[in-house]
């Protein structure tokens, strides 16, 4: 089956201060995205339920950074950040929903975005039942073309935990390319872990994927 990768950057927001870049960010609107199987969509309150149902699945935890049994607290927090984080400047988070069925499938997001080196953090989460039928990789072929065109992004990145091996596949399909291995990067769940990084500059391009307005 088919795992999810980073999740959840702990990192600090990176934008402080208003600039050019950040006031031309907040005067657009949500960027909501379609494939033609896809709806990503703006967080709502009413996601905290299906979320945290999601961050409840071990499966879905094992290879992250969240907590393997998240309280209810902690889930509300995650989507109030996801919420405003656009607004804000400090990210963007959507919902993936199938686009027929308007069925919850999991959540994609820019944890963090550097706007003076024009780079962002990618995670994601995906229910098991939708695992291996490349779901994630159109969502983030998607959102990767977005943070391209929308948020004039030069490059995005990922990172995944040894032995996700399918998460891997996952950013590859995407256009990204794996760049090697930053030992014992981060100290969660009780241990160091060894981050393997994904990244994907403007201009490289995954096998094009179709897309509708």
């Amino acid at each position: 089956m088919v795992a999810t990768t980073c999740m959840w950057c702990s990192s600090s927001p990176i934008f402080n201060e208003p600039d050019d870049f950040a006031m031309a960010h907040l005067k657009s609107e949500f960027p909501a995205l379609l494939t033609v199987r896809l709806r990503l969509r703006e967080p709502v309150p009413d996601d905290c339920g299906a979320f945290h149902d999601l961050l409840s699945i071990p499966e879905v935890t094992r290879f992250s950074n969240w907590s393997d049994e998240p309280k209810k607290a902690q889930t509300e927090r995650v989507i109030k950040w996801m919420r405003g984080a656009f607004a804000k400047g400090k990210g963007c988070a959507w919902m993936i929903e199938d686009r027929a069925s308007g069925r919850f499938l999991g959540s994609i997001r820019f944890n963090s975005i550097d706007k003076h080196s024009r780079w962002a953090e990618i995670g994601y989460e995906l229910h098991p039942s939708f695992w291996g039928k490349g779901i994630m990789s159109d969502a983030v072929t998607a959102v990767a073309r977005c943070g391209f065109d929308n948020f004039s992004l030069n490059r995005i990145e990922a990172w995944t935990l040894p032995g996700n091996g399918a998460s891997g596949r996952v950013l590859e399909k995407a256009g990204f390319r794996y760049e090697g291995t930053l030992r014992q990067k981060a100290w969660f769940k009780n241990a160091f872990h060894d981050f393997r990084m994904f990244g994907r500059l403007a201009g490289e391009s995954p096998e094009v994927l179709p897309q509708e307005s």
